[in-house]
């Protein structure tokens, strides 16, 4: 595979998204069961799908971040995505994600890699505080988040899936 490897964990390799991975964003986001989890309608349309990796693109480009792909070091297999997004100028703060294909989960992938961002956003990037929020439903999101340090800070309004979601900080 010819990527360019951002930062690895002990079992994953993070990537940049590029124009060539439009099969795997449809793989992740054109997933009924991982979309139910961030859009309002349950599902992303195939142009929704297309918006959202050249936001991603984009975003890389502009801010030098992006819920980056991540892929098994071994097998080079495609299991999702794990990264930032501007969240609060005022603060410095970015907003934590993650993303995993439906066949990934349960395998401890979220949080190792989401541990990865988190060193990645304090120690390279030196942000002090990451936001991170969930689906009101989403229990095993709302676990990795604690088991990761994060601290609830009440619910917010997101937008895509017109629920409030519950919300957390993790400072430096």
């Amino acid at each position: 595979m010819n990527r360019t490897i951002l930062f690895e964990t002990e079992r994953l390799e993070c990537a940049t998204w590029n124009e060539g991975d439009r099969a795997l964003a449809f793989a992740l986001w054109g997933d009924h069961e991982v979309a139910k989890w961030i859009s309002s309608k349950g599902f992303l349309s195939e142009d929704e799908v297309e918006a959202r990796l050249t936001q991603e693109i984009q975003r890389q480009k502009e801010a030098g971040v992006q819920y980056w792909p991540l892929f098994e070091k071994e097998s080079e297999v495609f299991v999702g995505c794990c990264g930032l997004r501007p969240y609060s100028s005022e603060e410095d703060m970015y907003e934590l994600g993650f993303h995993l294909t439906r066949d990934h989960w349960g395998k401890g992938y979220a949080q190792e890699a989401a541990r990865a961002v988190i060193g990645y956003a304090f120690d390279k990037m030196n942000v002090k505080a990451l936001f991170a929020g969930h689906h009101p439903d989403n229990e095993v999101s709302r676990h990795i988040l604690i088991k990761l340090g994060f601290e609830y800070t009440g619910d917010e309004r997101y937008e895509p899936t017109g629920k409030m979601h519950p919300s957390y900080v993790l400072r430096k």
